[in-house]
């Protein structure tokens, strides 16, 4: 070939201060530098990959010595006024020693002698040592100007001798606006979603762009559609994503599922979806916020359909959903299955429950206590089979029906008329009406458990009943199906003197506790000693942790037990005492002959004089 091709990265690497791209803080500080002749000796360029840093070095020569625009920036390095060294590969002592004699040598023409050092931070602590001198007292002529991308690698004497310019990474946008203009010089047709795709691969970094974009023409030719450009770079498109994102927004696993097996069998890496998705996920919060939409570095209408999508989620599960994605990255290298891992992690962001159904459930419980349900006081057992609302008390008055009079009543014309008959059939219903929801008022008012136990059902927390324990409803054992009398307890006095009427009533209260618990409960109950009692907090006894936890996990039931016996609401309060046993019949005979020994001091000399031993027999 006549002709051979030049990447895109070398034809078009910036020769002047106004080329350089979006590092205007550098450029201006160096053009002000020459037009008032403050040049330092020794400049260092610091920053990522691909941002300009040997770019800014030979643009800063070229200005310093007047070179002509003939001469490419890769040609600078042949003049002799302009020296270029890989710090990678010319990184010992040695090596520093020819530099110190080359420094030496004034330019053969023009005024400096420039020194371009990249990737100076490759240098050996001795070769830095041995350029320390030189670099702080260096002849007029010679300028030194060090590219690194890891600054803290070079040694803090090296760092205080010279001007420190930090590179900043290059926006989406800025790349973009280059790309399109390079694009237009080469006659190379490409849609704004592709802009964008070759900006965000590249990280900041133009070099990397333009080395996509070169990739892109070989595969895709002079026109560039976005299909076969994630196809060329093997890139995780938007519409995966927001495929992704609407098979969780709409719950739908067998949807995640197939595309799953689809990514895969285009070659997709998981590990680049999931950084794919993280950045994702990322911009649907940000769309979330609404006037923060200039954080997304996405064409129009890319914004838009993250506007659309964010209103499927709410902040925090975007939060959970960006924390197991995070996760998963870490884990995924350690995984011997990561096909598996995926779908793991694509199921548990379908059927997360969303923050939005547990802010339904607190405000049906802040609704609940508002039509009349005082935490404090008032309180509700529910029935696991039934729903929350039908173990309260209807807010509404319960309809009633007037029975009509017996057939004999009516006939019996010497009977006395009672009260309601005197009344009119309305005014009757209205004292019905009226009797009935005082009697419900009556046995809210009286019924008494703890209101916790709806905050622990909507939240999910277990709520504890004992085994073999008949359903309460509103505190309130059923009543038996036979007719014979039922003996109930007769509530004491509300008020408490002291402990002594707590063990008046315990007799009582095992019996109701041998025939409402569980025959494991009932022997724990039975073996605790009673300690004290402080207000309405009795202190119990145990000898084993196990019942400690039994007796913690009922409280509540003992409590309720407890009312029905005395009449007044015991808050239990366990604590485990262990029985002491005797130490020194535990012991064994040759131990108790060493404690022997410690107590009688006599004992013990003999046993060092004549070396006494304990005879077994």
């Amino acid at each position: 070939m006549a002709n051979n091709y030049r990447a895109l990265t070398r034809t078009y690497r910036p020769q002047t201060f106004e080329d350089v791209v979006s590092q205007e803080h550098v450029s201006s500080t160096l053009k002000n530098a020459i037009k008032q002749n403050r040049l330092s000796h020794a400049y260092m360029f610091c920053g990522p990959r691909g941002v300009g840093k040997t770019t800014m070095a030979r643009v800063l020569a070229r200005a310093i010595n007047n070179i002509d625009d003939t001469v490419d920036g890769e040609s600078l390095s042949q003049t002799l006024n302009v020296v270029e060294i890989d710090a990678a590969s010319n990184n010992k002592v040695e090596d520093v020693h020819h530099l110190r004699e080359i420094v030496r040598v004034p330019p053969q023409s023009g005024r400096y002698k420039i020194f371009i050092i990249d990737e100076v931070h490759m240098l050996s602590k001795q070769a830095f040592n041995a350029l320390l001198k030189t670099l702080e007292e260096p002849p007029p002529h010679a300028i030194f100007i060090f590219a690194t991308t890891e600054p803290h690698k070079v040694l803090p004497t090296i760092l205080s001798r010279v001007q420190r310019f930090d590179f900043k990474r290059i926006s989406v946008d800025e790349i973009t606006s280059r790309l399109r203009d390079i694009c237009a010089k080469e006659g190379i047709t490409i849609d704004e979603e592709s802009l964008h795709t070759i900006a965000r691969k590249a990280d900041g970094a133009l070099r990397d762009a333009l080395g996509l974009m070169d990739q892109a023409i070989a595969f895709c030719g002079l026109n560039i559609q976005y299909n076969e450009l994630t196809q060329a770079l093997n890139v995780v498109g938007n519409d995966e994503l927001f495929e992704f994102t609407n098979a969780v927004a709409s719950r739908n696993a067998r949807a995640g599922l197939l595309l799953i097996d689809r990514l895969l069998k285009d070659g997709v890496d998981i590990q680049e979806f999931l950084v794919s998705l993280t950045l994702h996920l990322r911009n649907i919060y940000v769309a979330l916020q609404g006037e923060n939409m200039h954080l997304v570095e996405a064409t129009d209408d890319t914004k838009q359909r993250y506007a659309e999508i964010s209103a499927h989620f709410s902040e925090d599960d975007l939060l959970r959903m960006l924390h197991l994605v995070s996760e998963a990255q870490l884990n995924m290298r350690e995984v011997q299955q990561p096909r598996v891992y995926f779908e793991i992690l694509m199921l548990k962001l379908v059927h997360m429950s969303r923050v939005k159904q547990l802010g339904e459930l607190l405000t049906a419980m802040d609704d609940l206590k508002k039509k009349g349900i005082d935490p404090a006081v008032t309180s509700v057992t529910f029935d696991e089979k039934k729903p929350i609302t039908d173990s309260i008390p209807a807010s509404k008055p319960v309809e009633s029906k007037v029975e009509e009079p017996p057939k004999e009543a009516a006939k019996n014309q010497n009977s006395e008329p009672s009260s309601n008959e005197s009344l009119p059939a309305v005014d009757q219903a209205s004292e019905t009406e009226k009797n009935t929801s005082d009697q419900q008022k009556a046995d809210l008012a009286e019924d008494s458990v703890d209101v916790d136990g709806l905050e622990d059902l909507l939240m999910g927390k277990p709520y504890l009943r004992p085994i073999n324990q008949p359903h309460r409803l509103n505190g309130k054992a059923p009543e038996p199906a036979s007719d014979a009398p039922v003996k109930k307890a007769e509530p004491a006095s509300a008020k408490l003197n002291g402990i002594e009427d707590i063990e008046e009533k315990w007799e009582l209260f095992l019996d109701l506790a041998n025939k409402n618990f569980s025959q494991t409960l009932y022997i724990i109950i039975r073996d605790v000693q009673l300690k004290g009692l402080k207000g309405t907090e009795l202190t119990v006894s145990v000898n084993s942790p196990f019942a400690v936890t039994a007796v913690e996990e009922h409280k509540m039931q003992l409590s309720t037990l407890m009312k029905e016996v005395i009449g007044v609401h015991i808050r239990f309060k366990c604590v485990c005492e262990r029985q002491k046993t005797n130490i020194e019949e535990s012991l064994s005979p040759y131990d108790r002959f060493r404690q022997l020994q410690k107590k009688d001091a006599h004992l013990k000399t003999i046993v060092e004089l004549f070396g006494a031993e304990l005879e077994y027999t």
